[in-house]
């Protein structure tokens, strides 16, 4: 089938994409596998796309998002918003019966913390959080110790809504430009693109400039298919290692990174370490499932 990967092609394209995320090494006790019942192969019409979704921040919108998987909800549907710097959005066209028969979903915008809990921080004094840092490879933010959110970053999975709070009911977007940061908390964030990122970034633009001919619908970019991993035939699995962001060894990296000490850095730039510029590194499991 055009849509399908060969084993040669996915551990060529394995190698290239932990290539590209930086030099620094990661041992193999720093990789964390994923759950995959919770994980999601989206295929597109040019490749496949793995997502982690977070049950542990988005309980609610998660349950959701797997139902509507597992009856194949989103096939053929279509990336009908597409901007580019900013999001990939998709769903069933607005106001048919497919779109309407999905009641709608309370925001988990905010998820509560006590005294107990921790993540790996990144930084203080971020422009939209007192600090930011990691918790099971998901980048989120907090002002306090009661409360904290997932963080928009590239490739961050989320519900669309319309202006209410709790009106998110199907359609979902993907970051692809750069962190719109001042949708934390009022937007829920419920997955994360761990490997085809590549594949999200060549979704059809829907916008154009003013002046140009609207994208026709039927340029927009399809779903071909989309299931939960523990679904898909075994032979026909991505299956996936993401780095563990609690270890010892991506804290760090994180030390490192900040400091620049690479000689590339003949200017050293400010100590600051934005948490969406935090590559979070994925690695395919080279075994017959590939």
């Amino acid at each position: 089938m055009i849509y399908s990967i060969s084993r040669k092609l996915l551990i060529l394209t394995s190698f290239m994409f932990i290539s590209a995320c930086g030099a620094d090494d990661v041992s193999d006790q720093q990789w964390r596998a994923l759950d995959l019942n919770n994980t999601v192969l989206l295929t597109l019409p040019h490749g496949s796309v793995v997502i982690e979704l977070a049950p542990q921040f988005s309980p609610k919108h998660v349950e959701r998002f797997s139902a509507l998987v597992k009856k194949s909800f989103y096939d053929d549907t279509k990336f009908y918003r597409v901007i580019d710097g900013f999001v990939a959005q998709a769903g069933p066209k607005d106001g048919t019966d497919k779109d309407k028969s999905v009641p709608l979903l309370a925001i988990e915008g905010q998820f509560s913390t006590d005294k107990n809990w921790s993540f790996t921080q990144v930084q203080t004094k971020d422009l939209f959080a007192s600090k930011t840092g990691f918790k099971a490879g998901f980048a989120l933010a907090s002002d306090n110790n009661t409360s904290a959110w997932l963080t928009h970053c590239p490739g961050t999975l989320a519900m669309a809504r319309s202006n209410e709070a709790d009106s998110a009911s199907s359609h979902f977007y993907f970051v692809i430009g750069q962190a719109p940061r001042y949708l934390d908390k009022i937007m829920t964030i419920f997955g994360r693109v761990v490997y085809g990122m590549e594949h999200i970034q060549a979704i059809k633009r829907t916008s154009v400039v003013e002046g140009e001919y609207a994208v026709d619908s039927r340029e927009h970019t399809p779903i071909i298919s989309m299931k939960l991993m523990i679904d898909v035939p075994k032979n026909e699995r991505i299956i996936i290692e993401v780095e563990n962001t609690e270890s010892t060894g991506f804290t760090e990296r994180l030390v490192k990174r900040r400091a620049r000490e690479n000689e590339f850095f003949y200017k050293k730039p400010p100590p600051v370490l934005d948490v969406c510029q935090v590559p979070i590194r994925s690695r395919f499991i080279r075994n017959n499932k590939i």
